[in-house]
């Protein structure tokens, strides 16, 4: 069996094709989400990869909204579309990097066959700060004048929100990698309850827990792990990490991941090089 990889992307395509070139495995295809608001002649070359395919059902994407959600699910239907038997999903922000050799990460998978890595805190007690990105209203995903001032009086009229379906939420960090019967069951439940769809709608960045949530509801909870196999430093606070750089290096590499994020080549391209000539490249 194969990996598939699902990159969102919205910008710097040689960031991305330095991406693209350090996951590349006889064994892997490489899908990408490229944001709708992108320019897709500026990535048209990164085409010509083997084993490369770019989604074509593009959503304009819209940083806390659920458009983001949307393109997930668009580019999960597209490859599930393909029949393509993939023993995990592994999915990739365009500014994402591996620590590890792509053989190394497919090691990994194969002797992790079965087990879902998905960060999954519970809203209550272990995430409380996120209680409200659902229980309030949020109008964040439609662009329309006057939606903030909307947003702050329909919350003082109506009642807090809760999950449908007695949905216990998790959730944390958006990027995971998982079994393919995962994505599955998730685009199977996602069609057959339609309320959930309308109640994510409203909320605040639900890709970083509508996922978690379906699956920890689920019988599939028994294979979750919480370690999402990403090196991403928090520590700042906030609700965006750090741009990882130079003086991250060390920590990065003693974490043992799989990935680290984020980057950003315009601000320090040599922390990638380092990685690439001490785990890469060696």
């Amino acid at each position: 069996m194969k990996l598939a990889h699902l990159i969102l992307a919205h910008t710097e395509p040689k960031q991305l094709e330095r991406l693209i070139d350090r996951i590349s495995h006889p064994n892997a295809d490489i899908y990408i989400h490229l944001d709708k608001k992108s320019n897709m002649k500026t990535f048209e070359y990164l085409k010509k990869r083997e084993n490369v395919f770019f989604i074509t059902e593009r959503v304009k994407v819209f940083w806390g909204s659920y458009r983001i959600v949307q393109a997930t699910l668009n580019s999960l239907r597209e490859i599930v579309a393909t029949g393509k038997i993939y023993h995990h999903l592994n999915l990739l922000s365009g500014q994402d990097y591996p620590l590890k050799t792509a053989t190394e990460i497919h090691e990994f998978l194969q002797q992790n066959i079965g087990v879902a890595f998905i960060n999954h805190l519970l809203f209550d007690p272990e995430w409380r700060e996120a209680i409200p990105r659902i229980d309030s209203y949020h109008f964040n995903t439609f662009k329309m004048p006057g939606r903030y001032i909307l947003q702050k009086y329909v919350n003082k009229l109506l009642p807090k929100r809760s999950f449908p379906n007695n949905l216990i939420p998790v959730g944390r960090s958006q990027w995971f990698t998982i079994p393919s019967e995962c994505v599955t069951y998730v685009l199977e439940y996602w069609d057959r309850h339609p309320e959930v769809e309308n109640f994510i709608k409203l909320t605040w960045a639900p890709d970083e827990f509508v996922f978690h949530t379906i699956l920890f509801n689920s019988d599939y909870k028994n294979i979750m792990s919480s370690d999402d196999l990403r090196y991403i430093d928090w520590s700042r606070g906030g609700v965006n990490p750090k741009i990882l750089n130079m003086e991250d290096l060390d920590k990065m590499l003693a974490s043992g991941k799989l990935f680290a994020r984020k980057f950003d080549i315009n601000k320090d391209a040599a922390v990638l090089d380092q990685i690439d000539s001490k785990r890469l490249l060696k």
